[in-house]
């Protein structure tokens, strides 16, 4: 199998829209999203990269044009080489790239997540719903403009509802980044408490 830089020179000369992208640790390459799932199945029967290892999305924040960004890693298992490849949804209204399922069944879940927490579509999806938060939820919780505190929504569900004397929660529930206490090195018996706690502030203080 050639090198991951010989696979990357040989992808930009198949795929002349493909350019270098900054990265610090692999090889990484942008291709339009056109291209992406042609680009990946070369690499995959080609390159030898095998494995879906991730998939995933940056939201660059409203008003920068492309604002969101699907990213894969894939992972030679003979070489033990990874590569790097993103491509920036067209459409900042209506995020929505082609589905890499039917190249890696693996796909379908991380599809989903990316779906559920950025609201990126992946047409020829073949289940595409929220995999975390519930049907009908009407927020995505990894975009930009979601507070790390979650929005205060009510539960769908009248049996978690009983379980936790809740009508509304924030979700994620109260996020992180999570803390512990100078010395609580055991995890399991000090659990860490998130720096923004304003929502558990806000609740434990009734209104006047």
């Amino acid at each position: 199998m050639p090198a991951t830089a010989d696979v990357t020179t040989a992808l930009r000369e198949k795929f002349p829209h493909a350019t270098p992208r900054p990265s610090l640790d692999h090889p990484a390459v942008n291709l339009p999203a056109a291209e992406v799932l042609a680009a990946l199945q070369y690499l995959r029967d080609e390159g030898g990269f095998d494995m879906l290892a991730d998939l995933t999305a940056i939201d660059w924040a409203a008003g920068v044009s492309p604002r969101f960004t699907v990213v894969y890693h894939l992972l030679s298992t003979t070489r033990h080489d990874y590569i790097r490849v993103a491509t920036d949804c067209p459409d900042d209204a209506a995020p929505a790239v082609p589905s890499a399922t039917g190249l890696w069944p693996g796909a379908n879940w991380h599809e989903r997540e990316t779906y559920d927490m950025f609201g990126i579509t992946f047409t020829g999806h073949p289940d595409l719903r929220r995999i975390l938060m519930w049907d009908g939820y009407p927020h995505f919780p990894l975009r930009k403009e979601f507070p790390l505190a979650g929005i205060d929504t009510p539960l769908p569900d009248a049996e978690i509802m009983a379980e936790t004397g809740a009508r509304v929660i924030p979700a994620p529930m109260a996020g992180g980044p999570f803390v512990a206490a100078p010395g609580e090195i055991n995890l399991t018996e000090a659990e860490p408490r998130a720096k923004d706690e304003s929502w558990n502030e806000r609740r434990e203080k009734p209104d006047a």
